[in-house]
């Protein structure tokens, strides 16, 4: 395992900066009509919300996420929630305001979306992220039986301009020899990144312990060193922010899923950050101070309507109150 961390720091090394930021990823619901992937929280809650209309973020704690990963340096991860909850044009509504708040066109993960679809989010989007959970077709058909990895295919291969993204999560009873699938399928579709989460287990799914270290991280080291130039994100866990060095060690370029509002400051986000410098790496996202910024300032530069700067400005008050609040 060292020697092959230090093989993937050296590739990582060649071909990017010493840095690592943080990415936040921006969900619109915890509601999915799918719901059947069997290694996921919706899956366990689905038949218990009896109406996805309620089970909707508000527009503006979507736009209070997208003023902090501005302003705290994170990169918004991708805008992401389950399917069939909003129409689609409220969707492209929706895209359009965390990227003009944000200042940067984004990434989004929403199903797998066919050519028109596409082209009504182009203006706002700079790639798109398919959700494949696990290469292996037959443990992908049995863990998510209602979201089958063709319609994501083809959504890649009609991505065109767009930068091209997977999700993989470890952890689901793949083998070792799956990573050459992996790695097969990013060089066909031309990927430019790739997100790896570790499987966490969730009460009510058959999954009871997630992937030890060394394993997680060794399909990033293989990875980085298979593609030297591709992005990798990884995910951790409050319980994983220990794995934060090796996993940038292994050759991530940045790391996601930490909840960063919820233990903003705590001894997890320290430790986080902390991590980050123990793999040598600068740290360009903050998880632990907050700017010296004029927040409503901020806000009223919005061109957007005067009522939703007001929801704005509530949201982003009780937002900044838990940041600020100290942890155990």
């Amino acid at each position: 395992m060292k020697e092959l961390l230090q093989k993937a720091t050296q590739a990582y090394n060649q071909n990017f900066k010493p840095t690592a930021w943080f990415g936040r990823c921006i969900f619109l619901s915890w509601y999915c009509d799918v719901g059947t992937c069997n290694f996921c929280y919706r899956s366990t809650v689905k038949d218990r919300i009896k109406h996805a209309q309620h089970a909707k973020r508000s527009i503006s704690s979507i736009a209070v996420e997208a003023l902090l990963a501005k302003h705290l340096g994170w990169r918004i991860e991708f805008l992401t929630g389950g399917y069939k909850i909003f129409p689609i044009d409220e969707l492209v509504k929706i895209t359009k305001l965390v990227s003009e708040i944000y200042g940067k066109k984004i990434w989004l993960n929403l199903g797998a979306l066919k050519p028109e679809e596409l082209e009504k989010f182009k203006p706002y989007i700079e790639g798109i992220a398919a959700s494949i959970e696990t290469i292996d077709k037959d443990l992908h058909d049995k863990i998510c039986p209602n979201k089958p990895i063709e319609p994501y295919i083809e959504m890649l291969n009609n991505a065109n301009d767009l930068k091209k993204s997977i999700t993989i999560v470890i952890g689901l009873g793949e083998n070792e020899s799956d990573i050459e699938k992996l790695h097969d399928f990013i060089k066909q579709h031309n990927l430019d990144r790739i997100t790896f989460y570790a499987l966490k287990p969730i009460k009510g799914t058959p999954y009871t312990k997630g992937p030890e270290t060394d394993y997680y991280a060794s399909w990033i080291a293989k990875t980085r060193i298979k593609f030297p130039k591709l992005e990798i994100i990884a995910g951790v866990t409050p319980h994983r922010v220990d794995d934060v060095d090796i996993l940038l060690k292994a050759g991530a370029n940045a790391i996601t899923k930490f909840p960063a509002t919820k233990l903003f400051n705590s001894e997890r986000a320290k430790l986080f950050e902390q991590k980050v410098a123990d793999a040598d790496r600068k740290f360009t996202s903050t998880l632990t101070k907050l700017p010296d910024i004029d927040w409503n300032a901020e806000i009223d530069k919005l061109q957007i309507k005067e009522t939703l700067k007001a929801e704005i400005k509530e949201k982003l008050n009780m937002y900044l109150k838990r940041m600020l609040k100290p942890k155990e």
